[in-house]
């Protein structure tokens, strides 16, 4: 692709005005100096205005308006996940880049044609999530890289999220007054909307997953009056995931078990750990084998691992979402800009955000995909962010 001709800063603009447009907002403020919101749009009328009225940002009167205004180049689809597909095709079919939240789509075969389409068209297509271009995640990335506890063999990555049906999600409201869509994410399902936090992080550090194994289940039928119609979308599955070299991962996504976000990677000498991957600044912590009578009494009987935390090559000070996303929603889009800007493919682009899509779907749809599945899509290791490329703001 041809480096960008456009100014310094790349325009930008929002469709939907939903709950997680918020976390986005929120996180703008990190890459003053390379994105440009441009508008905002949403189907909902009432809801736009009231976004853009809290936010003091423009408003476009329809998505056209979006696509025929020359100064947008990339097109941010915050839509629900069954209007990704229209939205991402129709915005790419006009010429304009697209970072879509998760997932590419619904549909396989329609994830494959958003990725074909941009190809053809010479242009870019990403979904969320970005987390792994975060702090912890490229941390945890250069120690693997190092080889800080021997090569890695083994990982468990846990995406389990609470019996969220009765923890109060009733009062989830953004800062621009938005409630968290309860009916669409239990009709979408955890999985497709989660397991691509892991998923980044084990694809982007060891590559595409060659082989998988999954089961899903819906075990709490009933999850009150937001209960989609014929509820029947799994809200637990769990997968193992074959990597090249023989590396093995497990995967598991709930709303049932208690809230777990760990990610483990075992080791030949020791485990690699991050408690909380939806954390920008989870520690990251390097743990040696206990090889002694000493070192096994100390962790049996104290607690004590001997681990010690990993610091990044260097920070900058950022802004994150609140309310329980302690991340910087708005990465994705910066680092898709800082591509657009040099003329290299965006780390989380194309193939790999198609894989990601694929994976997703085949562990959430076992009936479908079949219960061992060898996935089709195979994106390369992913290159590490540099502290510079994070200083545009």
């Amino acid at each position: 692709m041809m480096k960008s001709d456009f100014a310094e800063k790349i325009g930008i603009a929002f469709v939907g005005c939903g709950y997680v447009a918020d976390l986005y907002q929120a996180t703008l403020s990190n890459w003053t100096g390379l994105l440009d919101l441009k508008g905002v749009h949403d189907i909902s009328l009432a809801r736009q205005r009231q976004f853009a009225s809290h936010y003091g940002v423009p408003q476009y009167d329809s998505l056209d308006a979006i696509l025929t205004d020359p100064n947008v180049q990339i097109v941010v689809n915050l839509t629900p996940p069954a209007q990704h597909y229209a939205i991402s095709q129709k915005c790419l079919s006009a010429g304009r880049h697209v970072y879509s939240e998760k997932p590419l789509a619904l549909d396989l075969p329609e994830a494959k044609h958003l990725v074909d389409l941009a190809q053809e068209k010479g242009l870019y297509v990403v979904s969320a999530p970005s987390s792994f271009l975060g702090p912890a995640g490229q941390t945890l990335y250069q120690a693997v890289r190092n080889r800080e506890q021997g090569v890695p063999r083994l990982v468990y990555a846990e995406m389990d999220d609470g019996m969220v049906h009765r923890i109060g999600y009733e009062n989830w409201k953004t800062a621009s007054g938005a409630y968290w869509p309860a009916e669409n994410e239990f009709e979408t399902g955890c999985t497709l909307e989660h397991a691509g936090y892991a998923l980044t992080w084990l694809v982007g550090m060891f590559g595409p997953v060659r082989r998988m194994v999954s089961f899903a289940s819906c075990l709490v039928a009933d999850k009150g009056p937001e209960t989609p119609t014929n509820y029947t979308t799994p809200d637990f599955t769990a997968a193992c995931l074959e990597f090249d070299e023989g590396l093995v991962a497990r995967l598991t996504n709930s709303i049932v078990a208690p809230h777990d976000h760990q990610f483990r990677i075992m080791c030949d000498d020791g485990v690699l750990s991050v408690d909380e991957t939806w954390d920008f600044s989870s520690p990251v912590r390097s743990i040696p084998l206990p090889t002694t009578r000493l070192q096994r009494g100390a962790k049996k009987l104290l607690g004590l691992d001997f681990g010690k935390r990993l610091q990044p090559e260097a920070s900058r000070e950022i802004s994150t979402a609140k309310r329980g996303y302690p991340m910087d929603f708005a990465l994705g889009v910066a680092e898709m800009a800082m591509a657009l800007k040099s003329g290299t493919p965006p780390r989380l682009g194309g193939e790999f955000s198609l894989h990601i899509t694929e994976v997703s779907l085949a562990i959430q749809h076992p009936e479908i995909f079949g219960a061992e599945y060898y996935p089709t899509s195979a994106p390369e290791k992913m290159e590490p962010m540099k502290v510079l490329e994070l200083s545009c703001s």
